[in-house]
């Protein structure tokens, strides 16, 4: 798991998964995956992970503990 932010009792968190020969990111609550993303090179699903939590906290998500 890279990350895991809260909004009130909602949770998300984001991880990547190695899948054969690619990388996936996802971004799951406890209902579904929101997100689901291939990549082939480790820093680009880092980066964009990233950019993500980022977005999510300009919309106010906080980190969760």
């Amino acid at each position: 798991m890279l990350w895991q932010l809260a909004w009130n009792d909602d949770r998300l968190w984001c991880s990547v998964y190695r899948k054969r020969d690619r990388l996936e990111l996802t971004v799951e609550s406890k209902k579904a995956i929101i997100v689901t993303e291939p990549f082939d090179v480790e820093p680009r699903a880092v980066a964009r992970a990233q950019a993500l939590r980022d977005a999510l906290k300009r919309r106010g998500w906080k980190e969760a503990p």
